[in-house]
């Protein structure tokens, strides 16, 4: 839900301002807490770690972890292990706004309560405001593959703390002690239920044995599932495949091991020209704090009078930032050639 804040008009002694702004205000208020509010919020809770911010931006520090506990003879004193700063990632906020009018004659003729015209305008101002949260929160998703992307006139990194994409097939580790790159960006080339189980099956083991900078497995488990809006027939494949109690186009009664395991999420925007899917472990997001959406400027109102024209107006200002601290919760699955082949060879 929206949260609300107003600024206080300095002339309310103008008894027709004074008439419409608490109407058109409480309208608002009851406008920020619809179902399609609500909506949006669960989208963002379900894909981000959505805090508060007081500041301008928001910086996160990467650190290894202690390696194992050694083996001592007796007597013998523990031997010394020490930490390694890995990365630093910072991200900015952006901010957005929206205006609106009502005119002196469109007050004045408005005797006995509000035209339509007068209640719609409040209305779209929340509604434009909502669906701004939705698609910028739906943006670095639908653009994991890029370094950066361009939302509403906002430029918005795209990065994580490696300083790659979000999906990449060369995430590199920060420790003197590892080598090489991984890899949360996939290619499988599937075209049935089966196929495309098998992908889902290959990702998430994947996924699963992602390593922190040490080298150690981190085994965090993926249970959601992130489908484009545009692919209904895949979006059923993946609902059957996952929501059947028994395999799913089988003519016998084997277990289906995904069954209860998994949240589908279709991602409002993401459009894409083939059958792909991102799966991410909600559990790895919370931990690793891994992507994250800050409201440092929740939804502002403030109104005033125009004393040239006359009009009312309406201005809403509102301040969030997006961006992923790391990767290691994620990855992207596509038919299309660019991402690491996991397919089996036959």
């Amino acid at each position: 839900m929206a949260n609300v804040t107003y600024s206080k008009y300095s002339h309310v002694n103008d008894p027709a301002i004074g008439r419409y702004e608490h109407p058109i205000k409480m309208l608002i208020e009851s406008e920020s807490n619809s179902h399609y509010g609500k909506y949006v919020d669960t989208i963002i809770k379900a894909l981000y770690n959505r805090e508060r911010s007081k500041n301008y931006a928001e910086t996160a520090m990467g650190e290894s972890d202690f390696g194992l506990f050694q083996s001592t003879v007796e007597g013998a004193g523990a031997e010394n292990d020490s930490v390694q700063t890995t990365f630093t990632k910072t991200i900015f906020h952006h901010a957005f706004m929206k205006e609106f009018s009502i005119t002196k004659e469109m007050m004045d003729d408005a005797k006995f309560g509000f035209s339509a015209e007068i209640k719609n305008k409040p209305k779209k101002l929340v509604n434009a405001y909502q669906k701004t949260l939705l698609k910028l929160a739906c943006a670095p998703l639908i653009n994991g593959t890029s370094n950066s992307c361009t939302f509403a006139k906002a430029k918005l990194d795209c990065t994580t703390g490696d300083g790659v994409p979000l999906f990449s097939t060369g995430h590199t580790y920060f420790t003197d002690n590892m080598t090489g790159t991984q890899s949360n960006y996939f290619s499988y080339a599937f075209t049935n239920a089966a196929e495309f189980e098998d992908a889902l099956n290959i990702a998430a083991n994947k996924l699963r044995n992602f390593k922190d900078e040490n080298g150690d497995t981190l085994d965090y488990v993926a249970d959601t599932i992130i489908l484009p809006c545009n692919q209904p027939h895949f979006e059923k494949m993946v609902k059957t495949v996952v929501g059947s109690e028994r395999v799913a186009g089988s003519n016998h009664n084997d277990i289906n091991i995904q069954y209860g395991n998994w949240t589908v999420i279709v991602l409002p925007g993401w459009e894409t020209s083939d059958e792909r899917f991102i799966i991410m472990s909600s559990e790895a997001n919370a931990q690793l704090g891994a992507a994250m959406f800050y409201d440092r400027t929740p939804l502002d109102i403030s109104y005033w009078v125009d004393n040239h024209t006359r009009n009312m107006n309406w201005n809403g200002y509102a301040r969030h930032g997006i961006g992923f601290n790391t990767w290691k919760h994620a990855a992207l699955v596509t038919k299309a050639t660019g991402g690491t082949n996991i397919k089996p060879t036959t």
